[in-house]
């Protein structure tokens, strides 16, 4: 692969790309946030490791620029900052996973060939319903072309509806580890967000929600088909 370590503790970037090159790996190292970023867009790396805390643009600052330019190469997050609020923060943001310092390298080589497993089974996949477009890899969402930004639940409450192409989903496979009460205001969130473009979700009482295509000129409700 080549990967590009984003990384300013010349030590510890040392010893990263030396371990990396050994495994047959290439490896680019860059200390500055701001030209890391220029990097990114004139060249095509295939995994970034990248240290919070940088001079010139901070790491959450550049997972957001990767995603916000749909991107869909794997990111880790190699930081000092172990607070849980710092790890969501990194992972809504589109990181694929989060590393404490110190680390080993072995626990940094799985943890790559982990997010690189679970990359190429999701790559390629789309799912179109619709106005609604979602890269399943890149974890990004479009309704009538517009972009759709959405929270790391919503993306998850909505790509399982959408998945499910017109057919009810058991609402405990929508509430996960959440509250009903959780799931109810996301679902009603989100229909504000998809109803203008002609999408609804219905509640089967009893039972659960699906996802339906609204015809906007007479209201009627269609199940999706691919056509």
């Amino acid at each position: 692969m080549l990967i590009l370590l984003i990384e300013d503790d010349k030590e510890l970037s040392d010893g990263i790309a030396s371990f990396l090159a050994g495994q047959g790996d290439s490896v680019v190292v860059e200390s500055d946030g701001m030209a890391a970023d220029r990097l990114l867009q004139e060249r095509k790396f295939d995994f970034v490791l990248v240290d919070v805390g940088l001079p010139g643009l901070g790491g959450y600052e550049i997972v957001r620029r990767i995603r916000e330019r749909r991107q869909s190469l794997p990111v880790i997050m190699i930081t000092a900052r172990d607070a849980l609020d710092d790890r969501i923060y990194g992972l809504d943001l589109g990181a694929d996973d989060y590393l404490s310092k110190p680390f080993e390298l072995a626990e940094l080589t799985a943890r790559m060939r982990a997010t690189t497993r679970r990359g190429a089974n999701a790559i390629a996949r789309r799912i179109e319903f619709g106005p609604l477009s979602m890269d399943m890899a890149g974890r990004h969402a479009s309704l009538a072309e517009q972009p759709l930004i959405l929270s790391s639940r919503e993306w998850d409450l909505l790509s399982v509806l959408a998945e499910a192409d017109g057919h009810t989903v058991p609402k405990e496979r929508l509430q996960g580890d959440g509250s009903v009460n959780a799931l109810e205001v996301y679902v009603y969130r989100l229909r504000r967000r998809l109803e203008a473009a002609g999408l609804n979700i219905r509640t089967v009482r009893g039972f659960g929600y699906r996802l339906e295509i609204t015809h906007p000129a007479t209201g009627r409700t269609q199940h999706h088909a691919n056509e």
